[in-house]
């Protein structure tokens, strides 16, 4: 245990924690917060807002695929890199943004680079780590996320205070020019493979190396990557990941705004529940990846997708304090278990060499799902004039995930 904890492989997971806080943190989840002000100082509708997440969610699409089978290729440190000097330079012009058009063309490019760095940060745990090990270290990376989203809810509500009309847009210089900090510090310390500093995976000592660690060598340096593609399993896996995709992303996007719009929450006290979210999201995939390691990628995403169903329902339909807050509890602890769980699935699946490319593949679905899901909800609250349809669908939704995660088989 002396030697795990001295071992490479720990840097490398702690600052893909770190990308993760920057990519999905900084320029994602950040938009739940800024998105008021933004109503208010570009004169939208929910409809317009709901595409501007959807414009985001194009681009994360787009590159979830291509990206992981780039950083399968070319290794992750390149292109997690790269993916965040994207994000910074696109997340600061969002801040001059003074047409839909331009705001949408700034998002769709943030999410580029969002999802050129979020699948192959996701992946390092399936090459760093033993697959006994796999479910815990991609949940160290995920629970950037959550870091990522308390620091946001922190820190925008004073930014929108102090700077009035333009806080949104002084938000989103800050929160660029953090993001193209980390990319340096990704391409200083990220490494793509153990081998890379004459290392094994930590914990493979203590269990045999998959065998497909050790054959994909020539078939990832070629990019023969499509026999991925090729197995049900993984389409399976996708189709999961589509349901959290759709369904998730309609509670993220109009959290605030149901809040501040709907409840009556000042800007101040929508941004501190959204703290609050994150800080104890922090560890949701931490704890969710130990789960899957115990029970099994199926029922942990069984368990994880009825958490996440219920705390949609009760957000919908509970319109009081406790119900507000029981919700975001049941959210912040359950947030990120998904993703975390099909990373680890897919680095099961398809061995650490490919993981990456594995991920971005089933990711594609999930981007769809998150593509519609802004969409779908915006229109769904123009036409009801109320939050408690989208809501209530998201609910539905991720309960279909629940059904279906119970049929998801083992690797063989």
């Amino acid at each position: 245990m002396k030697g795990e904890k001295r071992h490479y492989g720990w840097i490398v997971i702690f600052t893909g924690l770190l990308a993760t806080i920057a990519a999905h943190g900084f320029g994602r989840m950040s938009y739940t917060i800024i998105l008021p002000a933004m109503k208010d100082g570009l004169n939208f509708n929910y409809t317009q807002l709901g595409f501007l997440g959807t414009g985001n969610f194009i681009g994360y699409l787009t590159m979830a695929i291509i990206g992981g089978v780039l950083a399968a290729g070319f290794g992750t440190r390149i292109v997690i890199s790269l993916a965040l000097v994207l994000m910074g330079i696109t997340m600061f012009l969002t801040g001059l943004s003074k047409s839909f058009g331009f705001a949408f063309l700034m998002r769709l490019l943030t999410g580029l680079g969002n999802g050129a760095c979020f699948v192959p940060a996701m992946a390092l745990g399936s090459a760093w780590f033993a697959a006994k090990r796999r479910g815990f270290a991609t949940g160290i990376v995920s629970s950037g996320i959550g870091i990522g989203t308390l620091i946001s809810g922190l820190v925008v509500p004073p930014i929108l205070t102090a700077f009035g009309q333009n806080g949104w847009r002084v938000s989103w210089y800050i929160l660029g020019g953090a993001v193209l900090v980390v990319s340096g510090i990704v391409y200083t310390f990220v490494r793509s493979r153990p081998e890379e500093k004459g290392l094994r995976p930590v914990g493979a000592e203590e269990t045999k190396i998959e065998p497909a660690a050790s054959s994909d060598t020539k078939k990832v340096s070629s990019l023969q990557w499509p026999r991925v593609i090729k197995m049900g399993s993984m389409w399976y896996l996708g189709v999961i990941y589509f349901f959290y995709g759709l369904s998730y992303i309609i509670y993220m996007v109009f959290f605030a705004a149901y809040l501040v719009k709907d409840i009556g929450f000042t800007q101040k006290a929508a941004g501190e529940l959204w703290a609050l979210v994150g800080g104890l999201s922090i560890f949701c995939g931490v704890i969710w990846g130990c789960i899957s390691d115990q029970l099994g990628r199926s029922k942990g995403a069984a368990l994880a997708y009825l958490f996440l169903g219920l705390s949609y329902i009760i957000y919908a339909l509970i319109k009081v304090k406790f119900g507000i807050y029981l919700s975001a509890v049941i959210f912040g602890l359950t947030a990120w278990s998904i993703p975390t769980i099909m990373a680890a699935a897919a680095g099961d699946f398809v061995g650490p060499r490919l993981a990456p490319a594995g991920l971005g593949f089933i990711t594609l679905f999930f981007g769809v799902g998150q593509a519609v899901g802004p969409a779908l909800g915006g229109f769904l609250a123009d036409m009801s004039h109320s939050f408690s349809i989208p809501f209530l669908t998201a609910g539905g939704i991720s309960l279909i995930g629940m059904i279906l995660s119970f049929f998801l088989k083992k690797p063989n």
